[in-house]
This record gives structure tokens, sequence and C-alpha cells, in this order.
């Protein structure tokens, strides 16, 4: 159980998940939990919902926690962080949920010593499937780095990279969740050309992966092995996938990745050079 009191300044859909997910797992309180927002009734549903206290004050949250999650998003960020810096001082942690905003430029914002931990979740969080990375800024400690990696796990796996790493980790598992969902909409699709209701086609798509994903998971074999299970000699697996590989599906994906990768650095340079003013 988390004896700290946190404050998440904004109440988006990863906040209500993160929210949702550390009451579900007992590791805060409803008491220990303080959301901001603009929308009063989105507090008001929030604290229907979980019992926790809201706000429209942002410094007022922010004085009064000890850990701290920045989950508004990028855009809105650097308002956000000059508003509520005067708050943010070495004795508290904070947590940034926003892509491609920099430790850099938070640090300019919140000034020597502030404790950042920087994190990329995605949104299967909302499910408790989520996957996320986090970094630690160079006054973050260990134990900053465990706490924020214990609030993530509520919700789904963590994993510790280098700053540097993050654009890449967006990339991937950030924006991942849209490929795959492209994917599951494109078989719905196929199944219905050849005769599926598509009800049956999309359940059974979305199925698919999701039992493919959990193989993979479970059994920690590399994916080409149990591609190659599924494969018999003149098969219909086989069919498919030399469709697939002439389509160009597997260079798709990684130029997908690599596409989005670039944005991010993009976005976190805007960020950064936006945060020198």
């Amino acid at each position: 159980m988390l004896e700290q009191k946190i404050a998440f300044l904004g109440t988006g859909n990863m906040a209500e998940a993160i929210i949702k997910g550390l009451l579900r797992a007992g590791t805060a309180r409803p008491e220990g939990i303080i959301a901001t927002g603009r929308r009063t009734e989105r507090l008001e549903e929030l604290q229907r919902a979980y019992g926790i206290r809201t706000t429209q004050d942002n410094l007022a949250a922010a004085r009064e926690a000890e850990i701290v999650v920045l989950s508004v998003k990028p855009q809105a960020m650097d308002k956000l962080v000059v508003q509520v810096a005067p708050a943010l001082d070495h004795r508290k942690l904070v947590i940034s949920v926003a892509a491609g905003v920099p430790i850099a430029a938070l640090e300019r914002r919140l000034g020597a010593g502030a404790r950042i931990i920087r994190t990329m979740p995605n949104t299967p969080s909302l499910v408790g499937a989520g996957a996320c990375a986090l970094s630690r800024g160079e006054h973050a400690s260990e134990e900053d780095l465990a706490v924020a990696s214990r609030i993530f796990q509520s919700v789904g796996i963590t994993t510790v990279v280098e700053e540097n790493l993050l654009d890449a980790v967006t990339g991937l598992s950030g924006s991942g969740p849209a490929y795959v969902f492209l994917v599951i909409e494109a078989l719905s699709d196929a199944g219905v050309k050849v005769g599926l209701p598509r009800y049956t086609a999309l359940k059974l798509a979305a199925q698919t992966v999701l039992g493919s994903a959990q193989l993979l998971i479970e059994t920690n074999v590399h994916p080409g092995q149990l591609k190659d299970q599924v494969t018999s000699p003149g098969g219909t697996a086989i069919a498919g996938l030399h469709t697939l590989e002439a389509g160009g599906l597997r260079t798709t994906l990684i130029n997908a990745v690599e596409a989005a990768t670039r944005r991010a650095r993009e976005l976190g340079e805007q960020f950064l050079e936006k945060s020198e003013r």
C-alpha cells in the first residue's frame, strides 16, 4: 500500500485507468488520491465512481500531494507545469505520462533538483493490460523509480529504459495499439468478404489477436517458432503468409514504428525549444 498522497493533474482516460488500477490492486486508498480537471461534470463522475477527492485547483492539489502525476496532453503540459511549479519542490515525486515531453524540458520549468520520472504507458491500461516504459531523471532515486513502477504495474507490465529510448517506445507500444486495431479491423473485413457475418468476423479476429499474444507471453517462445507451428506444408496458413509477405506487411509495420518514433522525437525537440524561451 502506498502511503504517499497522489495527485493526478488531468483526468483523461489514462489518469482514470491508473486510478482504477491503483484502487483495484489495493495499492492506494481513495482518500489518498486527488484528481484535478476543468470540467465539473467529469470530476463529479470520477468522485462517484471511485470515492476520490477532486478539485479544479491544480496548484492546491500539487501542494497537498507527495506524488504528482502530470496527466494532461503534451500540448497542455507547458502551461500546467508553469502553473504548478511553485508547489513542485525536490520533496515531491513528479511523474509525467505525456508523450514526447523530455525530462530536461520539465526540469527547466521546475528548477534544479526536481525528482522526475517520465513514462510512456498505452491505452490497454484502461483494461489492466497496459505496457509502460519508465525512465528516471537525474535527481530521481531508485526508490522513486520503484514507486512509479508500482503505480503502473497496477494497470499492466512495466519496463525501465534510458530516456533516449522512450521515443522508440512511443513508436512501438505507445502507438502500437492503433496498428493492432487496424489489423483487427482488416481481418474482420476479410472475414466479411469471405462470407462471415460482421459481428462473428470481428469477434473471431479480436480473440485471435488476443489469444496469439497470450500464447506468446505465456510460452515465451519466439514468434517465428509459433508461426511455424501453424503452417503445415501446402496448407492454408502458408498460403496466407505468402500473400502477407508479398504485400510487404512486415516492412510496412517496421516503417510505421520508425515513422512514429521520428514524430515523437520531433515533438520532444519542439517542446524542448519552447521550454528554452
